[in-house]
């Protein structure tokens, strides 16, 4: 492959990205054995991968006490998800366990929670706080905001063995810097003791462009090829931030020796970050991690074609499943903080297609009053939304600049 040489500067960013060849994780298909013949790829999903069957993508079929055996000698394993799907994280609770027993020395590191957190994991280990205690000081319906149910099993898993349980991300607010200033202009001292990402791969930049190109951000081009964009290479730095940072997370939890060996270190996050070796193994080897395993669900609903050699370890076949339900709490769809200077809570983001953007919320905005009730904590908004009925319309204060406005965000009817 020829070498790519992109640099660019715009006094925010300075990138020189070399064609490192493809950091995929495919050491488990290395080592394990297939099971089987290598398996056929089809146009049919469940071609591919069948429910409740292991593949090692673009080898052949394998099993779990393959992949168990293989665990016993890893540093990291890797654990996808869906954040919304209820199958993926049973899957995750599933693995969890068989790999609890084949090395009880683990410890179970969460994208879901900051640094600034690591204190409350701790409590809620070791039994100090309850389950509403817990999701409170973790500030969870404002940190991550997807339904705790779905991942309760596994913090009570964590909980119940005294398994420590490590914080792997960042705030917002630094992600949101890094992507809009890039690396080199946020000052060290606001990084969060984060270091410089190691620069992607060319692939790497060509699975990030079309997500890119698919939200509306402030000073993205219009039309024609964003590749060289300084906005683009910004972006990738943003997500590259994040990526670094829950691989440093993890590095320093190898380091909590027992019996002077290293723990086996079990990173649950979005599967964005490890499909293809793109995200948080192309920085652990950066960092000089490399027994790493990357296992991922796959819904059979997903296209065969992105079944490549390198995809992952391994995939595991997950079945749709409908159950019955009760919806879950309303969303008005921003992230925010508070701003006790400025009377109220800071939009720091609102959601593409929420009823925040319908009701015409922006960044920046400042939150004052909420159903007529003043705004002066993170949890003010989190129980008003909480209640609010389907079909009806909320009041809110907002002081937009030097103008305070009304606006009504209109909650659409449950359809039945």
């Amino acid at each position: 492959m020829t070498n790519l040489k992109v640099s660019v500067r715009s006094g925010l960013v300075s990138i020189m990205l070399l064609a490192w060849g493809v950091y995929s994780d495919n050491l488990l298909a290395q080592v394990i054995p297939a099971h089987k013949p290598e398996v056929r790829i089809g146009n049919s999903a469940r071609e591919c991968v069948s429910a409740a069957n292991w593949i090692i993508p673009g080898k052949g079929a394998t099993t779990l006490p393959e992949i168990m055996t293989h665990a016993a000698d890893q540093s990291v394993i890797l654990l996808g998800e869906t954040h919304v799907n209820q199958e993926h994280h049973r899957w995750q609770l599933q693995m969890l366990a068989a790999l609890y027993a084949a090395r009880p020395d683990m410890v179970i590191g969460f994208e879901m929670f900051p640094r600034r957190i690591q204190k409350v994991l701790d409590q809620w280990v070791a039994g100090e706080l309850s389950e509403s205690a817990f999701l409170k000081a973790s500030e969870w319906d404002t940190v991550w905001r997807t339904d705790a149910s779905l991942y309760l099993p596994l913090f009570h898993f964590a909980r119940m063995n005294r398994i420590p349980m490590r914080a792997l991300n960042i705030d917002t607010r630094l992600r949101k810097q890094v992507s809009e200033k890039g690396f080199d202009g946020v000052p060290e001292n606001e990084r969060e003791g984060v270091t410089r990402p190691a620069p992607p791969s060319p692939e790497y930049l060509d699975f990030l462009l079309p997500i890119y190109e698919s939200h509306d951000r402030k000073g993205k081009k219009k039309e024609g090829d964003s590749r060289y964009d300084p906005d683009f290479l910004r972006f990738v730095v943003g997500q590259q931030l994040w990526d670094r940072a829950m691989a440093q997370e993890i590095l320093a939890a190898l380091g909590m020796h027992s019996r002077g060996k290293s723990p086996l270190v079990v990173g649950i996050m979005g599967s964005g970050h490890i499909l293809r070796g793109f995200g948080v193994p192309h920085q652990l080897k950066d960092l000089g991690v490399t027994r790493i395993t990357s296992l991922l669900p796959w819904d059979e609903s997903k296209s065969c074609d992105q079944l490549v050699a390198g995809y992952a370890s391994a995939v595991f076949g997950i079945a749709p499943f409908a159950a019955e339900t009760t919806p879950l709490r309303q969303r008005l769809g921003i992230r925010y903080e508070i701003a006790l200077e400025d009377g109220g809570a800071r939009i720091l983001q609102v959601e593409e297609g929420s009823i925040a953007e319908a009701a015409n919320m922006r960044e920046g905005d400042i939150i004052t009053e909420i159903a007529g009730l003043s705004v002066k904590e993170l949890g003010d908004i989190i129980a008003v939304i909480k209640h609010q009925a389907p079909g009806t319309w909320l009041p809110l204060r907002v002081k937009r600049g030097n103008d305070e406005i009304e606006i009504v965000a209109k909650f659409p009817a449950l359809v039945k």
